[in-house]
């Protein structure tokens, strides 16, 4: 079976007056059917230019996109466009900015809908039904606007805005970050109960590793707009190989107080993503880094689905001596 969604060399540059910022550079990853594929990284890698290019709302300036069997980088006309639209979608960040505050959440659902151009009256309005008790919106706020709802239940009226047109892929921005912790798991478990009924296919970014866990099966892991890291979610939280990874999962709270897990601090010089050099841009933090480290690096399998853009990944895989000895989270040549 061919996978819903392939990326191959995917670059989105924007244009500065300093230079191109590498937004998105040189991204090659594939997706299928039914998983969900988490994107993590610190704010500002590239993770939502990443889901909002994939989808084409933002273009693409080299590589492709073929989803479901179709190359769909040079689309241009609006037609295609929204027929794609119908098959991917997108659930933002921000529940309230992402609605029209002069709709109603029977306006925002049936908005979509009428747009189509495929349904009746009579259709839309059973769609619209179907829809809020699908996700859970109560009948008495039908009428409601957006600043008359709470954060999770605006969320909501997203998340069936995004779901209309029973797409097949929904790029899933951040959609818990702006909600109270209870709030997130009700929601977490709304889309992992509609992935499931629906067959939907997810690629969720958010820069949380305890929510990833969670809901991805796979995990892809971004550093200043290319990857660093892609694994089987079990097997990257077991076993971590590149260093920006370890680091990440070294800041995860914990509430054990006996727990001996060491926070990785991360030291030294941010990369810029202006005009980047070739080589690894995450080696002026790394506790690891030799002159190698400065050549372009690429994506290796090191495991079995586990692909590393390292090149010590293959001592840290082995647990084999780097050089480097790790003093509190910040990395010292042995003399």
């Amino acid at each position: 079976m061919p996978k819903l969604v392939e990326i191959k060399n995917l670059k989105k540059y924007f244009e500065t007056h300093r230079g191109s910022l590498h937004a998105v550079d040189d991204i090659t990853m594939s997706m299928e059917r039914g998983e969900t594929i988490g994107v993590v990284g610190e704010s500002g890698c590239g993770k939502s230019t990443l889901g909002r290019t994939l989808i084409r709302l933002l273009d693409s300036d080299e590589g492709s996109i073929i989803f479901d069997g179709e190359e769909i980088t040079g689309i241009k006309d609006r037609r295609s466009l929204r027929k794609l639209r119908e098959k991917a979608q997108i659930i933002f960040q921000d529940p309230y900015s992402s609605l029209n505050p002069r709709m109603t959440v029977e306006q925002t659902l049936k908005e979509p809908l009428v747009l189509s151009k495929c349904f009746s009256r009579r259709e839309i309005n059973e769609q619209v039904e179907n829809l809020m008790q699908m996700v859970g919106i109560d009948e008495r706020i039908r009428m409601a606007f957006p600043h008359e709802l709470d954060g999770g239940r605006r969320q909501r009226v997203g998340i069936g805005r995004a779901l209309a047109l029973n797409p097949k892929f929904v790029v899933c921005d951040e959609p818990v970050s702006a909600l109270d912790v209870s709030i997130q798991a009700q929601i977490l478990n709304l889309l992992m109960d509609l992935q499931e009924k629906h067959g939907l296919t997810y690629m969720f970014i958010t820069h949380n590793m305890a929510v990833v866990r969670h809901i991805s099966t796979n995990i892809a892991v971004m550093y200043l707009g290319q990857l660093v890291e892609t694994s089987p979610t079990k097997e990257l939280f077991k076993n971590p190989l590149h260093p920006y990874t370890k680091a990440l999962l070294s800041a995860i709270p914990t509430i054990k107080s006996h727990s001996r897990k060491k926070r990785m601090v991360l030291e030294g010089e941010l990369t810029s993503p202006i005009n980047p050099k070739p080589g690894c841009r995450f080696a002026k933090r790394c506790p690891y880094t030799k002159r190698q480290c400065h050549e372009p690096q690429a994506l290796r399998e090191l495991e079995s689905g586990h692909f590393v853009s390292c090149c010590r990944g293959d001592e840290l895989a082995s647990g084999e001596n780097t050089g480097f000895q790790i003093n509190g989270g910040a990395g010292k040549e042995n003399s």
